[in-house]
């Protein structure tokens, strides 16, 4: 961290749909580090939008964190490169896929980043495990509404 800049709390949305799933998840928040404050249990979730393909495993990783939307986003890629993530195909399948959904006190709306990101409140897949770590951000008629089905997977 560095000094002067605000520790903010963030909230990191992750899932895998490819390969060794639990070790791709596992991988990413291990290299995220002390900036890990908390880890939602481990939903499967059926694919939302995009092509025909494999259940996911989803969670939501809450970061206290200093760094800037651009920086985190890099972060972001990075764990993906890491996973060998290719991107080839929009809303296809993935070895790992990281959205920043929210930033505390953060708002950006540029081409290629949007904080909070724009359909956190839509999908399931992000609200039951935010729920589970951060209930006082998720309205239970959100959660009530939201598209996708999720049930809850064995722990990484």
């Amino acid at each position: 961290m560095s000094a002067g800049r605000p520790v903010r709390r963030a909230f990191l949305g992750m899932g895998s749909n490819l390969g060794d799933r639990r070790g791709y998840l596992r991988d990413a928040i291990a290299t995220l580090g002390p900036m890990v404050r908390q880890v939602s249990p481990v939903y499967e979730t059926d694919p939302v939008g995009g092509p025909e393909q494999d259940r996911y495993l989803n969670l939501v990783v809450e970061l206290a964190t200093d760094l800037e939307p651009r920086e985190l986003l890099a972060v972001c890629h990075r764990l993906e490169s890491g996973a060998g993530r290719v991107r080839d195909e929009r809303w296809g399948p993935r070895t790992l896929d990281v959205d920043i959904l929210l930033v505390e006190g953060v708002q950006v709306d540029d081409p290629d980043l949007e904080i909070p990101h724009p359909r956190w409140r839509d999908r399931r897949f992000v609200l039951r495990p935010l729920a589970d770590i951060a209930p006082d951000l998720v309205d239970p008629d959100d959660l009530d509404h939201a598209e996708g089905h999720v049930d809850p997977a064995d722990p990484l």
